[in-house]
């Protein structure tokens, strides 16, 4: 992997510290050589940076608090790698993930590339491929699973990228601009496809470039993704239309939008995620955003200019190998010792529990640092196995591990591990 281009990973963070710690965490076992770490967070995520033991080995700025793409544009001015990469602060990424990600850079007409998304149970897919309309509709792009492949955008239909797991070629991004700052959340990466596409850009799809993204709360949703507010997208979603949609469509559009975030809006009062007096507060707050983005000015983005601050490498050496244990629900505690020993010593682990039922499985990354598959011996993990199959414990463990091979391989942990990395106890 010594030929892959040297990659800048930009993570933006906002009052979100618990969760910024198990993404930067989980960074410490990306298995690409060259990579430089780029945290642009509030104050509190700063301080978990610290409290990680990682603040000599990252970039770090204060998030200016101006939105999703002011913060990003912060990040790009630090990156002096080749390519830049994103990944939410909610986001686990995989250990092959960033080198996946960067690999089809090595041809000289590929702009942009993105990976697949698995969602809070981290094994479901929340997203897979998709392309983008002038509204900011998305639609599924078929594309092969078991390999990449390269997508060429036109005006009015652009190849979307997920904003936690995406990648450009600096020069490239720099030149358009970097990120729109009229978009505050929202669209932004999507307003970055629709502007590559408008110039021919190609774009890679990896789907064995994975992340896992558990849609933490924040200021504008909920831990159940109830929004708690609706201004920026209504902003956002205007803009776009504005800039990419026919004049004579977008009070249809608009409209549409309205209907679809009221339907969304009763969905989860009827969940019980929303009460009934937040319909309609939020449907007003929707409609003022979209005032708000009928009066942004459109202007042509200026080129961004050459990185501020030298290639700083996040690690000299690559992790070691990822390795797994397993046993029976009934031996938990002592299986969750282990593993956290072994991601204090810089090793990716991922630990198996199965109980004796038919319980779904769930894959998360812990607070030690590890990843923990846990379920039922004779429950499904893919949710398009069978609801109950009589498994021996050897046989679901093989058939697990061959699960994630493609993205996680992980041998026997009685092997040997490998040197240690930095990391703090007070957080293991």
């Amino acid at each position: 992997m010594t030929d892959l281009p040297t990659v800048s990973l930009i993570v933006v963070s906002e009052g979100r510290p618990a969760s910024l710690s198990l993404c930067l965490m989980a960074c410490r076992y990306l298995d690409h050589p060259r990579f430089e770490l780029i945290v642009v967070a509030d104050r509190p995520g700063l301080a978990a940076i610290d409290r990680l033991g990682l603040a000599d080995r990252v970039k770090t700025a204060e998030n200016p608090g101006q939105g999703i793409s002011v913060a990003r544009n912060t990040g790009l001015m630090l990156a002096a790698g080749e390519i830049v990469a994103f990944l939410d602060d909610d986001a686990v990424p995989e250990p092959t993930w960033l080198s996946r990600l960067a690999a089809p850079f090595s041809e000289a007409d590929v702009s942009a590339a993105g990976g697949f998304v698995r969602g809070r149970n981290g094994i479901s897919f929340q997203w897979r491929a998709r392309w983008v309309d002038a509204q900011g509709g998305d639609h599924p792009l078929d594309v092969p699973e078991d390999a990449v492949s390269l997508h060429r955008g036109a005006p009015g239909r652009a190849i979307k990228t997920e904003g936690t797991n995406m990648a450009f070629r600096r020069a490239v991004l720099a030149a358009i601009g970097g990120f729109d700052p009229a978009y505050r959340y929202f669209l932004d990466e999507t307003d970055v496809n629709m502007r590559l596409a408008q110039a021919g850009h190609v774009t890679a799809i990896l789907p064995a470039a994975q992340v896992q993204h558990r849609f933490a709360a924040g200021a504008r949703r909920t831990a159940a993704r109830a929004p708690r507010a609706l201004f920026d997208l209504g902003a956002s979603s205007t803009l776009f239309m504005r800039k990419y949609a026919p004049a004579d469509g977008l009070e249809t559009a608009l409209r549409t939008l309205a209907r679809a975030q009221r339907a969304r809006l009763l969905r989860h009062m009827v969940r019980g995620t929303l009460e009934p007096g937040d319909v309609g507060r939020l449907m007003d707050d929707l409609a003022d955003g979209i005032a708000a983005g009928r009066a942004v000015p459109i202007a042509a983005r200026p080129p961004l200019g050459a990185p501020g601050a030298p290639f700083r490498t996040f690690a000299a050496d690559p992790p070691p190998q990822a390795v797994f244990l397993a046993g029976r629900t009934w031996q938990a505690r002592r299986l969750h010792a282990r593993a956290a020993e072994l991601a204090r010593a810089g090793v990716p682990v991922t630990l198996f529990l199965f109980g004796p039922s038919a319980r779904y499985h769930r894959m998360r990354f812990a607070r030690g640092g590890y990843w923990v598959q846990s379920g039922g011996l004779f429950g499904r993990s893919d949710r398009a196995m069978p609801l109950v199959t009589p498994w021996r414990f050897a046989a679901r463990l093989a058939a697990e591990r061959a699960r994630l091979a493609p993205t996680r391989p992980c041998r026997p942990s009685a092997e040997k591990t490998g040197t240690a990395l930095p990391f703090s106890e007070k957080n293991g």
